[in-house]
């Protein structure tokens, strides 16, 4: 994306501002016009979300994951069971998210809980995978120390071999998270920092929504 057309997202976005008239009633309609506007912009990686964890001292640790699916029961994403961020997140089921659309001064900031999708859905979407990245997960020993690439290289290479051309199986080691939000908010940046700000907090069923000071 050129600076010319970056600067003209920006105030165009800006210009426009979000009003608490104008939000959705429903934060996941909200945001399902939000990605849509990111995707149609252009922006690299309109889905990459950072996830916070929590490890068992307190400390937070952070990185990015792809959406890879949402509905009014949450944000979808997957990992190996094993890795740093879901071995905290068995440890602690607290997470926050943020989609940062910085080109359209635009983030979303989630917060709630996470539980494991069921093995079915799980499986759904392994297989859709390009072959090579289920190749992929089978192989990696994730957030585990590894001596080389070339150590690595010899493992898709073994695992590669080892399922020939058949169907590969879902790793009990690999499946997705659904993050359920308790508070979602809609982050408009605006000119001399006077950015617009509209939070959704789950009630039960029912969201409150309110307006934050910048």
């Amino acid at each position: 994306m050129t600076r010319t057309r970056r600067h003209k997202l920006r105030a165009r976005y800006a210009a426009a501002g979000l009003s608490r008239a104008d939000a959705d009633a429903d934060p996941y309609r909200q945001f399902s016009v939000w990605l849509e506007q990111a995707r149609a912009a252009g922006l690299a990686e309109p889905d990459a979300m950072a996830v916070a964890t929590v490890a068992g001292n307190g400390a937070p640790s952070l990185r990015h994951v792809l959406l890879k699916g949402f509905d009014a029961r949450g944000f979808v994403f997957f990992t190996n069971y094993g890795s740093r961020k879901a071995r905290q997140l068995e440890a602690n089921y607290s997470v926050a998210a943020v989609f940062p659309w910085l080109a359209l001064q635009r983030q979303v900031i989630i917060e709630g809980e996470v539980d494991r999708l069921s093995r079915d859905d799980s499986r759904a979407y392994f297989h859709s995978r390009p072959r090579a990245a289920q190749i992929g997960a089978w192989a990696s020993r994730q957030s585990e120390e590894l001596k080389s690439r070339a150590e690595l290289e010899q493992r898709v290479a073994s695992t590669t071999a080892q399922f020939g051309r058949g169907e590969i199986p879902l790793p009990e080691f690999w499946g997705g998270y659904r993050i359920q939000p308790r508070r979602m908010e809609f982050w408009q940046g605006r000119d001399h920092r006077l950015h617009d700000r509209i939070v959704y907090v789950r009630r039960d069923s029912v969201w409150d929504i309110s307006r934050l000071y910048p």
